[in-house]
Order: C-alpha cells, then sequence, then structure tokens
C-alpha cells in the first residue's frame, strides 16, 4: 500500500478538455458502429495485439481467448484515474466470486518509456493478482491504442527524460470471449455494477451454444 500511495502522488495534473474530446470521439465511434452495423460494415473496437507480460513473455490476443476481458488503458504514474479503476476492478473481480475465472483484467500501459515489465506486475499486485499488466515497445502500444480508440498525450513537466505526465482515455472496454467489443464502462464505474453487468452477460447463452 505504501508503494501505490508513494507512486500515486507524485503527479497532480489533468486537462480536461482532451478527456472530453476523447469522450466525444468515442461516442461517435459507438454510433457509427451501430450505424454501421445495419449496412454490415461494422465499426470495430480491439483486435489482435502483441504485447509483453510481466514476466517478460509474449502475449497475444489469442493467449487470452476464451475469457471475458476487461481491457484498460493507462501508466503506473497515474496520479488518481488509474488507481481509482484498477481499486473498483479488484472489487469487481470480489464480488464475481467463482464466475471470476472467467474473466481476465487486462492493463495496459500507455508510457513504456517508464513502465518496464517488472514495473508493471508490481504495480497490479498491489491491487489484485489477477489483474495483468501488459506492456511493449512505442508500436505495439500505438497499435493497440488505436485498435481501441484510445488515446493519450504527453505534457512536460521539466528537462528530464523522465520529466511529463499523461493525459489518457479513461474508457473500461469490455470483450467477450472470441474478442468482440460488448460495451465500455466509464472510470467511475463502481465494481459492484460492473459485476453485476458481468455476471448478468455470462449466464447469456453465446452464438456458438445455441
Amino acid at each position: 500500500m505504501g508503494y501505490m500511495n508513494r507512486r500515486h502522488g507524485l503527479i497532480r495534473h489533468s486537462v480536461r478538455g482532451l478527456q472530453t474530446l476523447s469522450n466525444i470521439v468515442f461516442a461517435m465511434a459507438l454510433i457509427m458502429s451501430q450505424l454501421s452495423w445495419a449496412a454490415t460494415s461494422p465499426v470495430t473496437i480491439g483486435g489482435p495485439f502483441t504485447l509483453i507480460a510481466p514476466d517478460g513473455t509474449t502475449v497475444t490476443d489469442q493467449t487470452f481467448r476464451g475469457k471475458w476481458l476487461l481491457v484498460y488503458f493507462g501508466y503506473t504514474f497515474c496520479p488518481t484515474t488509474c488507481p481509482m479503476t484498477l481499486n473498483e476492478v479488484a472489487r469487481a473481480l470480489d464480488k464475481l466470486g467463482p464466475d471470476a475465472a472467467k474473466l481476465q483484467p487486462l492493463f495496459i500501459t500507455v508510457d513504456p518509456q517508464r513502465d518496464t515489465p517488472e514495473v508493471m506486475g508490481e504495480y497490479t499486485q498491489s491491487f489484485d493478482p489477477r489483474i495483468v499488466g501488459l506492456t511493449g515497445n512505442s508500436q505495439q502500444v500505438a497499435t493497440i491504442a488505436q485498435d481501441y480508440g484510445a488515446y493519450w498525450v504527453r505534457h512536460r513537466t521539466g528537462p528530464g527524460a523522465e520529466d511529463y505526465v499523461i493525459d489518457h482515455s479513461t474508457y473500461l472496454y469490455l470483450m467477450d470471449p472470441e474478442g468482440k467489443f460488448v460495451r465500455a464502462f466509464d472510470a467511475d464505474t463502481l465494481g459492484d455494477r460492473i459485476a453485476d453487468t458481468l455476471r448478468e452477460l455470462m449466464a447469456q447463452p453465446r452464438e456458438e451454444e445455441r
């Protein structure tokens, strides 16, 4: 807990305008997806990826196939939103009970320069060991962020190489066991609500089971 408090208290910085823009862009993407669905040409959210797990192994989207995914983009120096969101994800896992085995939360960094696999592993462990932190090189991170419609922007805070903070989108993306986008949760969604929604969705028969 001391580790979390030290890291989370390092920086206090946000740009409301960029967060609002991200919300508008994401909402428009969802609307376009719904309209395009009728034309059989959907706008997709998500896609194939290759990233690095905390133990240094390479993982892909296929690694987690068969599980529901909660995907969140952030970084370990994030002062408020990331720890708040991961706390609620951990709460959702606890409330799901045995059904939590069907879910894999992924915390994907938008700061690969500082967030090494070891750093990501230590960070996610401080919330819940079932949350997997993923990193990669700049291109790998940029590719998956683009596929999910996530954004991030660096803001310099000093002359040093690591003197910066990052504004980033704050949605939790829910993907089904086949890797298809289902819905998004706002970052401030309570864990109880996330768990209730997931339990309801998990109880519904999927297409291949019908």
